[in-house]
């Protein structure tokens, strides 16, 4: 069910369709690389890929942006600041910073889906300095503190 109140206002400056839900129960929208030319992202190489897309978002949600997981799977390509914030009062192109981890060279061509945007709501708590946190049954127990 969509919340028809929200609306995301894009400019496509690409010559792809604009970004939707593949199915009516999806959380993300693919988004595709926008290029002149094909790149050839070598293993370890990082790239900025454009999309050609300008957005508006509401105040008070951000875009994330994720890594494909038949991308990731298949060759190793994954986001690199996975997820990646569009904030909502960014106005610039939305580029994406993909990686190769995997062995082969990766081309990646015009119209590639090459990450999804999920569109999130958030919020901006007021950040108070204290002396002292009150005590949990956990405490400071950090990473694998609960075994496997």
């Amino acid at each position: 069910m969509k919340d028809n109140n929200v609306q995301l206002r894009v400019i496509n400056r690409s010559h792809h369709p604009l970004p939707a839900y593949a199915t009516p129960q999806s959380a993300g929208m693919d988004l595709r690389a926008n290029l002149a030319e094909p790149i050839t992202l070598q293993p370890l190489q990082r790239c900025l890929v454009p999309t050609g897309l300008f957005m508006a978002l509401p105040a008070g949600y951000e875009a994330q942006v994720r890594p494909r997981s038949g991308l990731a799977i298949k060759h190793g390509v994954t986001v690199l600041n996975s997820p990646g914030t569009v904030d909502a009062d960014y106005r610039g192109e939305v580029c994406v910073i993909l990686i190769n981890l995997g062995q082969e060279p990766f081309v990646i061509n015009d119209g590639e889906r090459i990450a999804q945007m999920v569109i999130a709501r958030h919020e901006q708590p007021e950040v108070i300095a204290v002396t002292e946190l009150d005590d949990t049954e956990r405490g400071a127990g950090g990473f694998g503190h609960t075994g496997r």
